[in-house]
């Protein structure tokens, strides 16, 4: 419903801009891709924080079926998309078994040439930018911006927004964002949000500036930068600072407990990596994440006594808002390296990752391969493997993941 709202607000702007209103012929076009997937996770025995899956009630064994539409109707001042999902899923564990299926809009908007150099839009969008693979801080909504889990499908936020491009190398955008999309909650995050968004692009540069306020909470401010040194260096970085919501406060002393900031005070996350491209087509990139939001060291090592003495049934409230309430990665300082393929290449992609907490000094590595079957049809797997133990964030909840599946092209 929601969405229906936006679209109309945009077509009721649309309809008092004359260049809108000149008729033109219309184009159209559509994809699709279909995947089948199952997804086997081993859960660690000895959690603290999730004891015997109690807790989280994590999925074990997944079966996937999901279909990914992508529509397009144009003429000269007219773009209408849609990004529909039919999804199917199969979750089960020792608890039981769960199905689930629903047909929902990832993407879909209306968009407006209204001059030369206006565009107003409204509808769905996944408003993602900045360079940074591992994490974004440049953006006050895709924190994790999906880069690390190619299969990931991002859905975006209900929003009406109104664009001015002078020319190649400017932009301003003032977005207005109504509800976070299909997976708004009973307490929507971004409801009621202003957005304000600048870009520049150099002759071997781009950077961006990014503003958003959300009614009732501290305004974001984000700032993305990449510099082209030559044809192989790609060196950028992110930068964001922001307040936390319902924010886990977690003192070194660990036989208090946990208390809950309904606003957390204003702390810097920032990020610096660069891309090299060797002459085989394959990248090399590293990151270097400091997320102010995150626990030090001691305060990481308190939150984990503190969940060691919470003891089922009595400390299931502790162990719920030690998950539900953390920051969105539990420590400071973070190195991201990945190796990767030409994503270009005909015959498949492959990716590996390895990421490091340099606050508990847990890893994990993981990894995406993709292999071409025939014309339409991919083979893909994606694994994932922690090393540490129950006392770092990487490794406190889960052994390993894997999974195995196939992508067809259509039509």
């Amino acid at each position: 419903m929601k969405l229906l709202q936006l679209f109309l607000v945009g077509l009721s702007g649309i309809t008092i801009a004359p260049a809108c209103a000149e008729e033109g012929g219309w184009d159209g076009s559509w994809d699709g891709v279909v995947y089948a997937y199952p997804t086997s996770t081993e859960l660690r025995s000895d959690s603290l924080l999730n004891p015997n899956n109690q807790i989280a009630r994590l999925s074990q064994h997944n079966q996937t079926a999901e279909a990914r539409f992508n529509f397009k109707a144009e003429n000269d001042n007219l773009r209408l998309t849609l990004r529909p999902i039919m999804l199917w899923q199969r979750n089960s564990n020792a608890f039981g078994e769960q199905i689930q299926s629903e047909t929902y809009v990832s993407q879909g908007q209306l968009r407006c040439r209204m001059a030369e150099e206006w565009n107003v839009a409204a509808g769905r969008e996944v408003m993602n930018w900045g360079p940074a693979q591992f994490r974004s801080p440049s953006n006050p909504f895709y924190f994790d911006n999906g880069r690390s889990n190619p299969i990931r499908e991002l859905s975006g936020l209900d929003a009406v927004k109104l664009s001015w491009t002078p020319d190649t190398h400017n932009s301003i955008n003032l977005g207005y964002i109504g509800s976070s999309g299909h997976y708004d909650g009973a307490t929507d995050i971004w409801r009621d949000t202003w957005l304000f968004r600048a870009t520049k692009r150099g002759e071997k540069w781009a950077g961006g500036l990014a503003f958003a306020k959300k009614s009732g909470q501290e305004a974001f401010a984000g700032l993305d930068i990449q510099f082209t040194w030559n044809d192989a260096l790609l060196l950028y970085g992110e930068a964001g600072s922001s307040t936390r919501l319902n924010a886990l406060q977690s003192s070194v002393d660990g036989t208090q407990p946990f208390s809950v900031d309904a606003e957390s005070s204003r702390h810097l996350n920032e990020l610096i990596g660069g891309t090299y491209t060797l002459d085989s087509g394959q990248s090399l990139s590293a990151e270097y994440l400091h997320q102010g939001h995150g626990f030090t060291a001691s305060e990481e090592a308190a939150y984990f006594d503190r969940v060691a003495n919470a003891t089922l049934p009595a400390g299931a409230a502790t162990l719920g808002m030690a998950l539900a309430n953390a920051p969105p990665l539990l420590g400071r300082d973070y190195l991201h390296l990945v190796w990767q393929n030409n994503m270009l290449e005909s015959d498949g992609y492959w990716r590996l990752m390895v990421t490091h907490s340099l606050t508990d000094g847990g890893s994990q590595i993981s990894g995406y391969g993709e292999v071409t079957l025939s014309r339409r049809v991919s083979g893909f797997v994606l694994a994932v493997l922690p090393l540490g133990n129950e006392r770092q964030e990487f490794s406190s909840l889960i052994g390993s993941m894997a999974t195995a599946g196939v992508k067809v092209a259509l039509p």
